[in-house]
């Protein structure tokens, strides 16, 4: 894979997948604007001081690229308006845009799920909205502007659950519309950039060991799998750095625009058409699990989707 002299923007990287994402980009040769809200200095609602954007940025220079951190609140316009402004300034162009804003568990957990929509605070519904929908809208419309200037623009949307998955319920009428919108979002943007040669996408992780994930179960990604005697499925795990191999080699491929522009993809589509693989060297197929024996009823083991 080689994104050597490409400018990258990943909102949303200070921890899971957007952090992993910004440093596999960076492994490729990337320069990457990572963004967040939790700084060195202030954390954000999520309540996660651990991981700040500055590490990312850190991280993404160690791997190999250039990784400039900008804290950003991707709901404040003005903010937005400067970031972009300032990629203009100091780069000239966008080739890849990623939306991974979200930053809404700690709702879901105490507020939303296991309760009816009408039985959901409405504050936190809206909430919900404005992490997952109205972030990516505004960095959508006021990065594009800069995005189009790229030979082959790319914009990629990070949610949870593909359109063939989503088609069930997904536990909350909040949650359900906020994972939903990006797809909805890759496919309209993917109209739209065609005539462009550029490229929009829907990309979800499976079962995704994020820092949170990690800290719920009270393990580490060097012994998680401690962790599935207390929830059996977490046998199918991946780490965030799986999708974002994936994307990383999406975003290489010339041809990316004519295998998937407009369309809804999971990592392990994406392992399976680049041959990439976890950092344990397996291919999970974490969505088939769920399709196939979560909700399908075949009796199979998580092994047998590695």
């Amino acid at each position: 894979m080689e994104l050597k002299n490409k400018i990258a923007l990943v909102a949303g990287a200070t921890r899971g997948a957007g952090r992993a994402l910004a440093v596999e980009l960076g492994r490729a040769g990337a320069t990457v604007y990572v963004t967040g809200r939790t700084t060195r200095d202030r954390a954000s609602e999520v309540g996660r001081p651990t991981e700040t954007i500055e590490e990312t940025g850190e991280l993404v220079t160690a791997a190999g690229g250039t990784g400039i951190a900008v804290p950003t609140d991707h709901l404040d316009e003005a903010q937005v308006r400067a970031l972009v402004e300032r990629i203009e300034r100091e780069q000239g162009r966008l080739d890849i845009l990623i939306n991974d804003l979200w930053g809404g568990e700690h709702l879901l957990i105490n507020s939303v799920f296991g309760k009816k929509s009408w039985e959901t605070p409405l504050a936190d519904g809206l909430r919900i909205l404005e992490l997952g929908v109205r972030s990516h809208l505004i960095t959508a419309a006021l990065a594009l502007p800069l995005l189009i200037r790229s030979d082959a623009p790319l914009h990629v949307e990070v949610t949870d659950g593909t359109a063939a998955f989503n088609r069930r319920y997904r536990e909350n009428l909040y949650y359900d519309l906020a994972k939903n919108a990006p797809i909805r979002i890759a496919f309209g943007l993917g109209e739209e950039l065609k005539d462009l040669g550029g490229t929009a996408v829907a990309v979800t992780p499976g079962f995704l060991r994020s820092e949170q994930m990690l800290g719920h179960f009270g393990v580490t990604e060097e012994n998680w799998r401690d962790a599935v005697a207390q929830e059996p499925h977490f046998a199918i795990a991946e780490s965030p750095h799986y999708l974002a191999r994936g994307v990383a080699a999406l975003a290489a491929d010339p041809d990316r625009a004519s295998r998937w522009n407009g369309r809804s993809v999971s990592s392990g589509d994406l392992a399976k058409a680049y041959d990439v693989r976890d950092v344990d060297g397996t291919q999970p197929d974490s969505i088939a699990y769920f399709e196939d024996v979560v909700y399908g009823g075949k009796q199979a083991s998580p092994d047998d989707y590695r």
